[in-house]
């Protein structure tokens, strides 16, 4: 059976610090972090994992981070704010270029999309 936590279901075949990077938020020293305060040891795979452990990480969660759609949301916001309140950084959004100083003579076709071609003019 699979384990889900926050709607994610965790690969079983995992030790358990790798299988909560699944969950959006959650990187490898916050997954260590939530499998201590939960007493979890790190190195058991997610199958191997008791309804007490369960619980002990969902509520070790709940309590540190705020995790996918939360975060995700407070995320959209943050840029929606930069954007209103017409900033450097929120213009860069608003536009589609790179917000973090990146050149874009060259690069930065990630942020820029497709290559839209200019015709010369004709003599």
């Amino acid at each position: 059976m699979a384990i889900r936590i926050v709607g994610v279901d965790l690969p079983q075949n995992k030790r358990g610090e790798i299988a909560l990077t699944y969950i959006f938020g959650i990187g490898r020293s916050k997954a260590q972090q939530i499998l201590e305060l939960a007493g979890v040891d790190r190195d058991i795979k997610v199958e191997e994992w008791t309804d007490d452990q369960i619980a002990g990480v969902r509520k070790a969660i709940a309590e540190t981070t705020k995790v996918e759609g939360e975060l995700r949301s407070e995320i959209q916001l943050n840029i929606k704010r930069l954007m209103d309140i017409g900033c450097y950084r929120g213009i860069r959004h608003r536009i589609g270029l790179p917000v973090r100083g990146q050149s874009t003579k060259n690069n930065a076709r990630t942020r820029k999309g497709k290559r839209k071609t200019v015709a010369n003019k004709k003599k």
